[in-house]
């Protein structure tokens, strides 16, 4: 290879994976404290003040308030997958492997996790400010045992099992071996909490796993972005 090609590509690398590890910080911090910021309104959790009950039509009047973290929640997911990209074209030998089943199953997340957030922006929230509700309840983020509860546990599930491919495909360096460690545990979070709360809850277990889920991952997305975006700021491919 070319040594000035081969220069330039391991300088691209190195800024995007630490502006893509950078942007996934951010925006999971920015959603996770949106989301946590924005009532339940249904389900075990919800306030008797703001509760609403089947069909949810009632929920107009929180159009956009409860939409809003969706759209950061979507760019996250989109950073994480440049991130996932930049980190599997960074590891070398065997890793390289782990670091392509890692990024198929983040795109898989993201794709899941997008078509469950758009319907929500495009078509629920317009149908509710529209007075269109006939139908809508089976999609609605309000049914905590609806389509949108059932897409985004898949989503984060998924996503939770890209970690440990990801932290597989990280390299030795103490600062990767530390990210290793947070994404591995997160990984098995995610799935215990996955097979504790079906076993425990069954057909009643309504959106606990998806609080749990999302709790798990973005966090784990705002420590370990943060730690790999490090890694690209002082690294170079192949450590």
């Amino acid at each position: 290879m070319d040594p000035a090609n081969e220069t330039f590509g391991s300088s691209t690398l190195r800024r995007v994976g630490m502006w893509s590890a950078t942007a996934t910080a951010f925006f999971a911090a920015v959603a996770f404290a949106v989301a946590v910021t924005t009532p339940p309104r249904t389900g075990p959790f919800a306030a008797s003040a703001t509760a609403i009950s089947y069909p949810y039509s009632a929920a107009d009047r929180f159009v956009p308030r409860d939409f809003i973290w969706m759209y950061l929640a979507l760019a996250m997911m989109l950073a994480f997958v440049v991130m996932t990209a930049c980190v599997r074209e960074r590891s070398v030998g065997s890793r390289r492997l782990f670091g392509t089943v890692g990024l198929s199953l983040a795109t898989a997340s993201f794709t899941v996790i997008a078509v469950d957030y758009f319907i929500q922006l495009r078509t629920v929230q317009t149908s509710l400010v529209l007075g269109e509700a006939d139908g809508l309840a089976v999609l609605s983020q309000y049914n905590p045992h609806g389509v949108f509860i059932a897409l985004e546990e898949l989503g984060f599930l998924v996503g939770g099992v890209s970690f440990c491919f990801l932290a597989m495909a990280l390299g030795s360096s103490r600062l990767e071996r530390v990210t290793a460690w947070v994404l591995l545990v997160s990984s098995a979070l995610v799935i215990v909490a996955f097979v504790g709360l079906s076993a425990q809850f069954g057909l009643h277990i309504e959106y606990r796993f998806e609080v749990a889920a999302i709790a798990i991952v973005w966090l784990t997305l705002l420590v370990t972005a943060v730690l790999v975006a490090l890694v690209f700021s002082k690294s170079t491919p192949g450590d």
